[in-house]
């Protein structure tokens, strides 16, 4: 390609501009398709990068645009907003082009290659990058998401864009956002269904990368695991390859799913601790102590007792304030579908039911199935412990869950279940007729198709529907719902 593709024919800017954003954008095409370079997209690139001023490391795969902040700060509030809905400012769109093109390059250029715990670590900050660029605040939730919080700063490392390993580019400052514990990637939820999506193919990137790891190489190496940042993606990975670690590899791993959990349940604990303890019982009259006095209302009703000659308020009667709640025990019945297509579910739901174990007068149980059924109840209180005694994949039979559910059920109008599962099993009639009845007796059904900042999740359609009419529809998004769900049954 020849330096004239930098000139417009007729000389006009606005030419010049649109030929040097075309330069841009198909050289990010050609490195996305094939990482091989192409020379005359490089020079040209070079070039237009050059005249604006810009730092020759942006077309550098290698370096993450953490790293690339790092060095040349000014760049950040360029990077923050980058793709965010507003007006172009004339004169500045070749400029944006190179930005954009820097962004998805590292997002989306992940390569065939294996994959360091370096690399992994850059790739998410980059990621948390793009969904700032598309003005959302970190991870969805905030943080849903209410997410749990970004990745640890100073993530080191070079982005996975390379597609190999040992292309690290010296250590991210930590001054972009990373991809939260549990919450997936994804602009806010201003961006309804595209924002979703987005979501969806981040997570599907991140858990290539994770896949493409030699992960048991990096557990046994202590300096290596250290620069793993928990992910739902690499919680998956050690749950599933659990069985074939031990010594320093295993504990490595323990370390980091507790570290995921910590940080996850730090987030939901917050959520549930809004949670209503009850409604004032006004059958039970108040108890007449001084805390309880009710100050403004026995100024209000002695009012007729004020004395204008000697301005004082004669007090005949003392008002006081009804504290007793209601606080029937509950009883919550977690059914959670251990299959690997529910680990975000699975993962999510098991911490929740550790928080509301932790709350007075509710009585957790929890049940993971596949084509057997396990009670947890034991373990409730301690995720961690939960996880590592499940073993993800298998068949899915949820009558062998109902048969170990049921007989727990002591009081219907006070017991909630709440199902976890993409309800693909092998008996579904059967499945149906155990939820119908235990809807019919009283008992609370929340089933749950999937939690997490996504909410993408594939539920068998026939099931979907019955249990619409049966008045109790899937839940389906962010672990908010869930939340309020439950709240909404213990007040």
């Amino acid at each position: 390609m020849s330096d004239d593709i930098l000139t417009d024919d007729d000389g006009l800017p606005a030419g010049a501009a649109r030929n040097r954003r075309q330069v841009l954008y198909w050289r990010l095409l050609a490195r996305l398709f094939d990482h091989d370079e192409q020379p005359a997209l490089e020079n040209a690139s070079m070039a237009v990068v050059g005249d604006l001023g810009l730092p020759a490391a942006l077309l550098d795969p290698s370096v993450s645009v953490d790293t690339l902040v790092q060095r040349f700060p000014e760049l950040a509030d360029e990077f923050r907003n980058l793709l965010a809905p507003g007006e172009d400012v004339p004169g500045d769109e070749v400029r944006r082009a190179a930005l954009v093109s820097k962004l998805l390059l590292n997002v989306f250029g992940t390569g065939t290659g294996d994959v360091t715990a370096t690399q992994l670590a850059a790739w998410q900050q980059d990621a948390g990058w793009l969904t700032q660029a598309l003005g959302a605040c970190g991870a969805q939730g905030g943080a849903p998401g209410g997410a749990p919080g970004g990745a640890p700063s100073g993530a080191p490392g070079a982005a996975a864009g390379s597609g190999g390993p040992g292309t690290g580019a010296g250590a991210g400052s930590g001054s972009g956002p990373g991809g939260g514990p549990g919450a997936g990637y994804g602009p806010g939820t201003g961006y309804g269904e595209s924002g979703r999506e987005l979501s969806k193919v981040l997570a599907d990137l991140e858990a290539d990368l994770v896949r493409r790891m030699r992960l048991r190489e990096v557990l046994a190496d202590p300096a290596l695991a250290k620069r793993l940042t928990p992910s739902m993606s690499l919680v998956e990975q050690l749950l599933r390859d659990k069985a074939n670690l031990s010594g320093v590899a295993l504990a490595n791993a323990k370390a980091l799913i507790r570290r995921f959990v910590d940080e996850v349940a730090e987030v939901l604990r917050t959520q549930v601790a809004k949670a209503s303890a009850g409604v004032i019982d006004r059958s039970i009259p108040p108890k007449r102590v001084f805390r309880n006095l009710d100050v403004e209302r026995t100024v209000w009703k002695n009012l007729v007792n004020y004395n204008p000659e000697d301005q004082r308020l004669y007090v005949d009667r003392l008002y006081y304030r009804r504290t007793a709640k209601r606080t029937v025990p509950a009883r919550m019945i977690v059914v959670v579908d251990q299959s690997g297509s529910m680990v975000d579910a699975m993962v999510n739901c098991t911490i929740l039911a550790s928080i509301f174990a932790g709350l007075p007068k509710v009585d957790v149980h929890l049940i993971a199935y596949d084509t057997r059924a396990l009670d947890l109840t034991p373990w409730v209180h301690d995720p961690f412990e939960v996880l590592l005694r499940t073993q993800l994949g298998g068949g899915t039979d949820g009558t062998a869950a109902l048969a170990l559910a049921q007989p727990k059920v002591a009081d219907p109008r006070n017991t909630v279940v709440v199902w976890i599962s993409d309800f693909y099993e092998w008996n579904c009639d059967a499945v149906f007729a155990g939820m119908e009845a235990l809807h019919r007796s009283g008992v609370r059904i929340i089933p749950v198709g999937s939690v997490n900042s996504g909410g993408q999740q594939s539920v068998n359609p026939w099931f979907r529907q019955k249990l619409k009419n049966l008045g109790a529809p899937v839940i389906s998004g962010h672990i908010r719902k869930l939340v309020l769900e439950l709240k909404n049954f213990l007040a």
